[in-house]
């Protein structure tokens, strides 16, 4: 009880950014942190983190119960830095590797495996006990932090993300932009049909159209809802 009265007594809050594939809420979500002097939990990181891990051992996610025996190995560790945050799987730095296309293309598969994001959920809900965190994903709002104060549901269009994305991928080598939107409607359709914590708006969420607005615009539109529920900005 000691713990929950310093919590609240401190006056932060935990913030929830929800929204589909390509919709920028890692960089929104690590930009409102920073504005607000808070915690940034990328959630995406974690279960890329995973599936990088599962597939570096040639562990496909049909093979559900070997997941499940494997992920108890698993230690993921989301370090802050001055050049964005650095993701550790059993020590080993996979910040790049996590965000290459063989990884975008299973990520959805192995976040359907119910005990797998039990295990990270459990993770996730530790890291913001102590409040003042600002999560990213697809079930922040409605499953891991229910409770949040604030809870922002981020979108655009397919062809606006895809387009976002290709631009942030176009380095890593060949895929055209037509393939990007495939890849996107494909894993929104994933995403708002699995069974385990499907991604909808929870519904005390703000619905937040970002199709047609500046990373500032919707970093300063959050972090008004923040000051709504007695925030200040610390920037």
């Amino acid at each position: 009880m000691a713990s929950e009265t310093s919590s609240s007594s401190s006056g932060k809050i935990n913030i929830a950014i929800d929204g589909p594939a390509g919709a920028g809420k890692s960089t929104i979500a690590r930009m409102v942190a920073g504005r607000l002097s808070y915690i940034y939990v990328d959630t995406g990181a974690m279960y890329r983190a995973a599936t990088w891990y599962f597939q570096s051992l040639g562990i496909e996610p049909e093979e559900e119960e070997l997941v499940l025996q494997t992920v108890k190995d698993l230690v993921i560790e989301l370090i802050p830095g001055e050049l964005g945050q650095q993701v550790l799987v059993n020590g080993q730095d996979v910040t790049e590797q996590i965000r290459s296309l063989a990884v975008n293309a299973k990520v959805s598969r192995y976040a359907q495996i119910e005990g797998l994001r039990g295990r990270l959920v459990s993770l996730q809900r530790q890291m913001a006990l102590r409040k003042g965190v600002v999560m990213d994903g697809r079930d922040i709002g409605t499953t891991v932090l229910p409770d949040a104060e604030v809870k922002v549901f981020m979108t655009a269009t397919v062809e606006e993300r895809a387009s976002r994305r290709y631009k942030e991928m176009k380095e890593q080598g060949e895929i055209s932009l037509k393939q990007l939107e495939a890849d996107i409607a494909e894993r929104d359709r994933l995403d708002q049909e699995r069974e385990i914590s499907p991604l909808r708006q929870a519904e005390d969420a703000t619905l937040l159209d970002t199709t047609f607005m500046s990373i500032e615009e919707v970093v300063e539109t959050i972090v008004s809802y923040c000051k709504i529920h007695g925030m200040e900005s610390k920037a």
